[in-house]
């Protein structure tokens, strides 16, 4: 399989995330179980089958950040320069609104539009790949095209 490309902070957060769920949700949701066992009748018993889903949810999202972890690829953006790539900050101007924009762009499993951090699969982040500062990008969305001036890139 491919390797997933990530920054540092987004395999960070996605390690973090899976102790913790390896360290405390799942050793709590096992106690739960444990505990809606003991009210009888398991047929009928919705605290049980509400743990046992959450139980289910839990080790599903375990397989996929240890699937996840496992394919990573850790790009370091400050080694990084010139036009527009993976783990490049970009801040973009609106040429219809004026309105400025800055984003990140990351992997899939980081991505956050409101955090900043926008999908290397995106419209937005394949428009802007390969583009140079001063140039204008034209982005196809759902909503229609829009028109975009790259004012700076910076790899921190």
């Amino acid at each position: 399989m491919d390797k997933i490309p990530m920054t540092r902070a987004g395999f960070t957060a996605l390690e973090t995330e899976l102790k913790q769920l390896k360290s405390e949700e799942r050793p709590a949701i096992i106690k739960a179980i444990a505990e809606a066992r003991e009210h009888g009748d398991l047929s009928e018993n919705a605290e049980y089958h509400s743990a046992r889903e959450k139980q289910s949810f839990i080790e599903g999202r375990i397989k996929e950040l240890e699937g996840v972890i496992g394919l990573a690829e850790v790009i370091d953006p400050s080694k990084l320069s010139g036009t527009i790539k993976f783990g490049a900050t970009v801040t973009l101007v609106d040429e219809d609104t004026d309105e400025e924009k800055t984003w990140q762009i990351v992997g899939e499993h980081e991505a956050s539009v409101e955090a900043g951090l926008l999908n290397i699969k995106s419209p937005i982040a394949r428009s802007l790949i390969g583009k140079d500062e001063g140039d204008s990008v034209e982005v196809r969305t759902p909503g229609g095209t829009k028109s975009y001036e790259v004012l700076e890139i910076k790899y921190l």
